[in-house]
């Protein structure tokens, strides 16, 4: 392929039109300048052609020809002095953006959201206003992280009721400030009904998932009302018809010249629905299976917060991420060390009292939640023997410990190591859109969002644990299901079971008796 000059860089027009003043004459070479060497003359004509190939690139990275190389090329010919370092920043600026970065701009409006200001309470920056930046952010946080932290034990302490009502309120929030920042870039264009369908979809997919936790958990209610069990046997069917409806509604709503961004639109729309109502129903399902499922893999997610904060505020030095350039590997190791062990300690302290380790149960008698149970062998101390290796350092050669503490260490070790990820994923997800905190609900922390981002990849990690180390079949649930059945139906299922105890020899045979 033959490369034709283009004169638009200072680096091309000097090369071009002053081939021998670049190179100055030998020491002591009277006159005019004199022709460069050999070896000189093929330096240059390989800086040429570099320079030809670099433009050439710059140019194909701005698809529209109006854009950025109108600007780079205004800019180099007001400016000839120190060409060739302006033109590199601004290549580096290029480099940055990718062709889909300038046709995103384009399609969604041009202007990214704007940064969120700064909500600190008055009564805060006046009573920190003698400190620095960092020192002031320090006590924000740490203020605000100890008004969060007695809020959660407030509501623990309220009950199982109130934990699930602050789940659906937190995923509306969540939800609420993904939409805001697709909403702010969609707005410009003036389409229909996107906000609409977004909560319509969002209560078309709370229904479906809340409807089936009610008939799971309050299958007796569900059977004594009779609306309830009509919307309970046709539950997925008026789901799904819901859906159906929404649907319809987004295609009628498509407008010409935009469809793309409108499927832009609902593909956002339905990704938040996956990442956000899905893990709040899995929160709920783990919170049936004992309050300790719930408090415990939080509570690890939050030390892990604090303490990777704190090592990394006082120690950290290695950068860890560049998605996230404030975290450290000082406080990525150090809040993995200081989670587990709170795990560990947590988890002792809690397997001791049933209102923690008993299943969520509801009781039809009393119409409500009971906790109430005979302890698991999780939940029971267990003796255990030391390794011989450790029984040499600590001199101990068993310890006493509940068999919940080791189930811990995972959670704990995914919430400090893996967990994380998710906070990544919400800061990349923050630098596409060049804002720096979803919402700023909370001082010094940002949205709701950017304190539970972690939180739902927890979430789905202990409902997968639970399903596939801990949980078994469930008998009340399995009685509630024969209770439902037709007569004929129960007495064959008896009659099997008898047969299958008798075979086993756990029954005595009616006949021989």
């Amino acid at each position: 392929e033959s490369w034709e000059a283009t004169p638009t860089s200072p680096l091309l027009r000097l090369l071009l039109a002053r081939p021998v003043s670049l190179f100055p004459p030998p020491h002591g070479t009277p006159g005019p300048l004199a022709p460069p060497p050999p070896g000189l003359a093929l330096q240059r004509s390989e800086l040429l052609h570099r320079e030809q190939l670099r433009v050439r690139t710059a140019e194909r990275r701005a698809p529209r020809p109006g854009a950025k190389m109108s600007e780079l090329r205004q800019r180099l010919g007001r400016e000839p002095d120190g060409a060739e370092e302006k033109e590199s920043e601004l290549e580096n600026k290029l480099d940055g953006e990718t062709a889909s970065d300038s046709e995103s701009k384009s399609e969604f409006g041009g202007a990214p959201p704007a940064p969120t200001s700064d909500d600190t309470p008055e009564v805060l920056n006046r009573a920190l206003s003698n400190l620095s930046s960092r020192w002031k952010n320090w006590w924000v946080r740490g203020i605000l992280t100890l008004a969060m932290i007695a809020f959660f034990f407030i509501i623990i302490y309220l009950g199982p009721m109130v934990l699930m009502m602050i789940v659906m309120c937190v995923q509306i929030k969540c939800f609420q400030e993904i939409i805001t920042i697709g909403y702010n870039v969609y707005r410009s264009y003036e389409l229909p009904w996107f906000r609409t369908l977004s909560w319509y979809f969002l209560l078309c997919v709370n229904y479906f998932f809340y409807g089936e936790t009610v008939t799971d958990y309050f299958f007796t209610l569900v059977q004594r009302e009779e609306p309830l069990r009509i919307l309970s046997k046709y539950h997925r069917f008026i789901s799904f018809a819901l859906y159906l409806t929404g649907f319809c509604m987004f295609v009628l709503s498509l407008v010409k010249k935009h469809y793309r961004l409108q499927f832009y639109m609902f593909g956002w729309t339905h990704v938040t629905l996956l990442i956000v109502v899905t893990q709040s129903h899995l929160i709920i399902h783990n919170l049936f299976d004992g309050m300790i499922w719930f408090i415990v893999p939080i509570s690890c997610v939050i030390c892990n917060d604090i303490m990777a904060y704190m090592f990394g505020f006082f120690f950290g030095r290695t950068p860890l991420i560049k998605l996230s350039p404030k975290k450290t590997w000082e406080g990525f190791i150090g809040g993995f060390f200081a989670t587990v062990l709170f795990g560990l300690l947590l988890s002792y302290l809690m397997s001791g009292y049933r209102c923690f380790t008993c299943p969520v149960e509801f009781n039809n008698d009393s119409n409500s939640f009971t906790v109430d149970c005979e302890p698991s062998e999780l939940f029971q101390l267990q003796e255990y023997n030391i390794p011989l290796v450790i029984q040499s350092v600590i001199r101990w050669k068993t310890v006493r410990m509940y068999p919940f503490q080791i189930h811990s260490i995972a959670l704990s070790t995914f919430a400090s190591l893996i967990g994380p990820f998710g906070g990544f994923f919400a800061s990349g997800f923050k630098r596409a859109f060049k804002i720096k905190d979803f919402a700023n609900t909370i001082p010094g922390h940002g949205g709701i969002m950017d304190r539970f981002d972690c939180q739902y990849l927890m979430a789905t990690f202990v409902n997968v644990y639970i399903a596939s180390f801990i949980r078994g079949p469930n008998p009340s649930k399995l009685i509630q299901q024969l209770l439902a059945l037709r007569p004929d139906q129960q007495v064959h299922i008896f009659n099997t079971l008898k047969a299958h105890l008798v075979d086993k020899g756990m029954l005595a045979n009616s006949e021989d008796a």
